[in-house]
């Protein structure tokens, strides 16, 4: 759910800030020398704000986008940075595509598997055998 939604055109920063299973999170677009998509707002926040769910606490999220214009990089011309902010861990993941929607998808997936590995880690995993348990029973 969306509560807030500002761009400025001029400095290309784009502002969102959503509301997802009671947490507030801050989406930060800033975009380098790249026009970007029209619904490329709209695309990014639906996905990062489904990393709601693995229940590690994200404040704010920075997306860079940038586009580099020297021909030799072809496939690889865009390339999208997106760095969480927040009381959880600092992650990092980049992606680069033909476009900017491919290398975002591709820093996303990156941010989703280790987002599910910190999500992992932090879940409680008792390692008591049954032999200890029926030794204590008696």
């Amino acid at each position: 759910m969306r509560l807030a939604e500002s761009t400025f055109s001029d400095s290309g920063l784009n502002l969102v800030i959503t509301q997802a299973r009671g947490v507030t999170m801050k989406i930060i677009i800033h975009n380098h020398g790249a026009v970007l998509a029209s619904d490329f707002t709209e695309i990014s926040t639906e996905r990062l704000e489904r990393l709601s769910r693995f229940s590690v606490p994200i404040e704010r999220i920075d997306v860079d986008v940038r586009h580099e214009s020297n021909p030799h990089f072809g496939k690889n011309s865009h390339r999208v940075i997106l760095t969480t902010h927040g009381s959880g861990p600092l992650i990092r993941a980049e992606g680069e595509g033909f476009n900017d929607l491919a290398a975002f998808d591709e820093a996303a997936e990156a941010m989703e598997l280790q987002l599910r590995k910190k999500h992992e880690r932090s879940k409680d995993v008792d390692r008591t055998t049954l032999r200890k348990l029926r030794i204590f029973s008696r």
